[in-house]
């Protein structure tokens, strides 16, 4: 798959290169990062340096779509669909992200991400997203409802990283929900 990059209002997002290994090593120093995904700890420029060169595989072989998303000139986050299948009948993916922590509250993710979802349905055809986080990352769950995921559940002990297993939350955005927010029972 060839790489492409998303605008919106706000933001530019692009695949990572050489050019953004600094500011995502500068943007996984922040402990919140490690403590609810899968990011390591301590977060090295060789972490870095894998990280984007993993992404570059993952574009080219279809499995995973990422991008570094960019406010005037500083990163913002890092967005994907990760674990793309694809399908005759539509495929599916999951949502998957992080925020610096000098962009958290400002609505960034969720642009972002609507821009990343609307690709995803659009130009890959899935039917539908998954998103899942660690029990507890309220942060996340809020971004997920208010893009219109549906909550699905709790698993215990379903999330594995380098800490061990932890708890998750579960949701899911069809292609055809109206992708308005609505309750969720842990929000």
């Amino acid at each position: 798959m060839e790489p492409v990059i998303l605008t919106t209002e706000r933001l530019v997002l692009h695949v990572p290169d050489e050019s953004d290994i600094e500011a995502i090593t500068a943007a996984c120093q922040d402990p919140e990062i490690p403590r609810w995904t899968t990011v390591p700890s301590p977060y090295t420029r060789a972490d870095a340096e894998e990280y984007v060169r993993l992404i570059g595989e993952w574009w080219a072989d279809g499995s995973e779509t990422i991008w570094c998303a960019y406010r005037d000139g500083e990163l913002v986050a890092s967005i994907g669909l990760h674990h793309i299948v694809s399908h005759r009948t539509g495929g599916h993916a999951e949502l998957g992200f992080w925020v610096a922590a000098s962009a958290r509250g400002n609505g960034y993710l969720v642009e972002a991400a609507r821009a990343v979802i609307d690709w995803g349905f659009d130009e890959l055809g899935l039917a539908r997203l998954g998103w899942r986080a660690v029990s507890g990352n309220i942060a996340s769950a809020r971004a997920a409802r208010a893009l219109g995921f549906r909550y699905e559940g709790f698993a215990r002990q379903a999330l594995t990283s380098a800490r061990g297993r932890d708890d998750g939350w579960f949701a899911g955005l069809l292609r055809t929900d109206d992708r308005a927010p609505v309750d969720w029972p842990v929000l």
